[in-house]
């Protein structure tokens, strides 16, 4: 598979991406609900299946409709996730930026692939390294060396930046912007819509209202049933029946389904600097590698967990590098495999030039940032207690 991609890449390539294709089923079978994620609506709005995201699209090449079951962040999340995960159990080298700050609650630990703005990410600049604030530390102005021209400081630090897209809005300044290379949605096909209501069947089926609570000692006083104002109802601190009420119901499909491709146009695009032609295409190489990776570790098994609600259910899948028209020329890729071309191509990348750190630079939040961890944290305790 190495030799594939490097040629994939290479000025005389013949293919336009790394593409996904999977069919998956509710787990259980066609005809079982799942639920697509929900989003804000007005108070008002009486119909609840706006709630998910649903556009028609063109599949098979017709017009169908359709209901978003994952979006794309959500499917880049999943597999930073995943990358996360298997450099902690000592599977891939990779460099990472990680923090950990320590509160009264537990600690706090976030990492290059958790945070939303990756190597941009406001944690870091708010951060430091060895007492020095991110920024001006050794590692913080090498990604700030980051260009258009030369993306050899992400590739170095931070990678998935360069995968996954990133783009440095907080600070001053024009800095360059990363697209998102790696793309993955899921999608249900012709959905069709349930309905359900949501309740609470208290077993003793209590009445009355409360006179007043101490949110501090989780404590209140009873009173008998009377009217009731907000803030008083036994409903409100987990006690009595709750009417049901109309949620979003789910919905079943026909299938779903899963596309997730590697732009070799837009990694064409990525430059490094100096380097040779031979040492850019490797590093390329190694990101899709990289990127491939992640998609196998968070999707090759046989089943996915999206959401409560939504265990799906692989039914078939196809990998390959795609060719113009969208005929598919096959890859073999197991985890284990995109793992071994990874690695082999980092340190071929290595050898000519381009190199990828594999270490860890430990962070700590400067005072402000702590009080701000510290106290939400504490915040979310006091509201779980």
């Amino acid at each position: 598979m190495t030799a594939q991609l490097v040629e994939a890449l290479g000025e005389d390539r013949a293919h336009t991406a790394v593409v996904v294709r999977a069919v998956y089923h509710p787990v259980g079978g066609v005809g079982n609900s799942v639920m697509p994620p929900t989003f804000p609506i007005e108070d008002r709005e009486r119909d609840l299946t706006r709630k998910y995201l649903v556009a028609d699209r063109i599949v098979d090449g017709e017009a169908v409709k359709t209901v978003t079951i994952d979006q794309e962040q959500s499917q880049a999340n999943r597999v930073e996730e995943a990358l996360r995960d298997a450099r902690d159990r000592g599977r891939l080298e990779l460099p990472m930026l990680e923090l950990r700050a320590p509160t009264s609650h537990g600690g706090i630990r976030i990492t290059s692939f958790d945070a939303p703005h990756r190597y941009a990410d406001a944690y870091w600049r708010d951060s430091l390294v060895d007492g020095v604030r991110f920024d001006k530390s050794q590692v913080g102005q090498r990604l700030r060396a980051v260009s258009a021209a030369d993306a050899r400081p992400l590739f170095e630090r931070e990678p998935a930046s360069l995968i996954f897209g990133a783009w440095d809005s907080h600070r001053k300044g024009r800095w360059p912007k990363f697209a998102r290379l790696y793309t993955a949605i899921m999608f249900g096909v012709e959905p069709v819509f349930g309905s359900r209501r949501g309740g609470r069947l208290d077993p003793v089926n209590l009445t009355g209202a409360v006179d007043s609570k101490d949110k501090a000692e989780n404590d209140w006083q009873y009173v008998a049933e009377g009217a009731k104002k907000t803030g008083q109802k036994l409903s409100e601190i987990g006690h009595g029946n709750i009417a049901p009420n109309p949620v979003p119901g789910g919905v079943t499909v026909r299938e779903i389904r899963r596309v997730a491709s590697i732009s070799l146009a837009g990694m064409e695009r990525l430059r490094f600097g100096d380097a040779s032609i031979e040492a850019a295409t490797t590093a390329r190489a190694a990101l899709v590698a990289l990127a491939l990776v992640g998609d196998r570790l968070a999707f090759a098994r046989p089943s996915v967990w999206l959401r409560s609600g939504c265990d799906l259910a692989k039914a078939s899948e196809e990998i390959g590098l795609e060719r113009p028209g969208g005929d598919l020329e096959r890859l073999d890729v197991s985890v284990a495999a995109a793992v071994d071309a990874f690695h082999e191509l980092k340190e071929s990348a290595a050898k000519l030039g381009v190199e990828m750190a594999a270490d860890v630079i430990s962070v700590t939040p400067i005072p402000s940032l702590q009080k701000a961890i510290e106290a939400t944290v504490a915040h979310a305790a006091s509201d779980e207690g």
